[in-house]
């Protein structure tokens, strides 16, 4: 059973950079098939992708954050994180990290619990 559990802080102020890390146990992020996401919710809307880094280590973005967005890796801990910049008040969501077989999509077949995100000062 592969989970994955999202950690970071829950206030980050406008302009500064959102971090989140997500933590696999169960299976290995370095997979072939699997691409590790990052998909929010903002509160009242749907769900949006935002990005994936592949088992191979290649990444995707989503067009719309993509200047914003970077997904590494650290295969010793089994871990991938987003980092999101100058964020406004408009990336508060609720952040979910998953497990997908096709990017772009907000499909997945395992995801993290999830984790409040609120952007203010």
């Amino acid at each position: 059973q592969v989970q994955l559990q999202e950690s970071g802080p829950g206030l980050v102020k406008p302009s500064q950079t959102l971090s989140l890390t997500c933590t696999v146990s169960g299976g290995s992020i370095t997979t072939n098939y699997y691409y590790w996401s990052w998909i929010r919710q903002p509160p009242g809307k749907g769900l949006e992708w935002m990005g994936a880094i592949a088992g191979s280590g290649s990444t995707y973005y989503s067009p719309s954050l993509k200047k914003r967005t970077s997904i590494s890796r650290d295969t010793s801990k089994n871990q991938f994180t987003l980092q999101l910049s100058s964020v406004t008040p408009e990336d508060t969501a609720v952040y979910y990290c998953a497990r997908a077989r096709r990017v772009p999509s907000t499909d997945y077949d395992y995801r993290g619990q999830g984790t409040q995100v609120t952007v203010s000062s």
